[in-house]
């Protein structure tokens, strides 16, 4: 296979999003609407990405895999297994949830799926923050009482951000985005999610977003505090190192080169910032493509940018 693997975009409906997707990476967004995610790659029943152009165009990621599995994922892929990654863009016009994602184990109980992700801060507003966590100290019985007396705010770790900062989210930690964040989320292929909290908001359909206070509370991890960030930096580094995937931050400089050989792994590739091209393919800001098992290809930066690269989830 000698061409890379981009992708239409599936936008989708939030009460926290706007149409910072627009403004910012360039988006034709259904216009009027509150996007707060777009599912960049995705291989799920209920949401399955399009390949965008080339030789494969019109095939979902499913029909491609079924097809092409040993090209594409490596000859030891289960052709009916679902592609391991979900890749989104989030605009965060306002805060989200409080919520958590089960860790495998409780997650087999209560019927869900364990979900780790990692957020890069593509942009922030002044003053922004992330919450990941517990502040020290915080046992399940305070946070219990937290809830009940609607202090939420007192017992979770909330910290500022800047542009090129990231932080893994484990399953089991309790987090939520703070308003005022564009972010690349790299997930477990995964959509289980417990709110535990929601700052008395209600919904697109104006009645209050139902809660898994029970569920969240089995799935809390209640030894974690205070984690910290990963922050931006004018070098290239791994910024996630987990069971589930790896992500290399890299940074280029106009004309420097990456070469991915064949038949070593399937990758993914996301244009934090900057423009590339790779397989005969231009990649702009925003941009997220797979890189096929079996075919070797050559990144060159067009003009100095950020790239993420996720590896080691197949």
């Amino acid at each position: 296979m000698r061409e890379i693997l981009c992708f239409e975009p599936i936008y989708q409906e939030r009460v926290w999003g706007g149409q910072a997707l627009a403004s910012a990476l360039g988006r034709q967004l259904p216009p009027g609407r509150p996007i707060g995610e777009s599912w960049e790659i995705v291989d799920r029943a209920e949401a399955q990405s399009v390949v965008r152009r080339g030789a494969h165009a019109g095939l979902t990621i499913r029909e491609l895999i079924a097809k092409h599995s040993a090209v594409v994922m490596g000859p030891k892929w289960d052709a009916a297994k679902p592609f391991p990654i979900l890749i989104k863009w989030l605009d965060c016009r306002e805060r989200l949830s409080l919520q958590v994602h089960p860790p495998a184990a409780i997650a087999r109980q209560l019927g869900g799926e364990p979900k780790t992700e990692n957020w890069y801060i593509a942009d922030t507003a002044p003053g922004a923050q992330l919450i990941v966590g517990l502040k020290k100290g915080v046992t399940r019985a305070s946070f219990e009482r937290a809830i009940i007396e609607q202090t939420v705010e007192n017992v979770v770790h909330k910290f500022r951000v800047a542009e090129g900062d990231s932080i893994l989210v484990h399953s089991g930690q309790v987090h939520a985005i703070d308003a005022g964040n564009l972010i690349l989320e790299i997930q477990q292929n995964s959509d289980t999610t417990y709110r535990v909290y929601d700052w008395a908001r209600t919904g697109l359909d104006g009645k209050p977003r139902q809660l898994h206070v029970s569920e969240s509370l089995k799935c809390i991890q209640w030894d974690d505090f205070e984690p910290v960030p990963v922050r931006g930096s004018p070098t290239s580094a791994v910024i996630a190192d987990c069971d589930e995937f790896r992500i290399r931050r890299v940074v280029l400089s106009p004309g420097e080169k990456i070469v991915f050989p064949k038949n070593e792994q399937p990758r993914l590739l996301s244009v934090a910032s900057g423009c590339l091209e790779c397989g005969g393919s231009t990649l702009s800001h925003g941009d997220n493509a797979l890189i096929p098992y079996a075919g070797e290809f050559t990144v060159t930066a067009k003009e100095p940018g950020i790239l993420l690269i996720t590896e080691n989830f197949a």
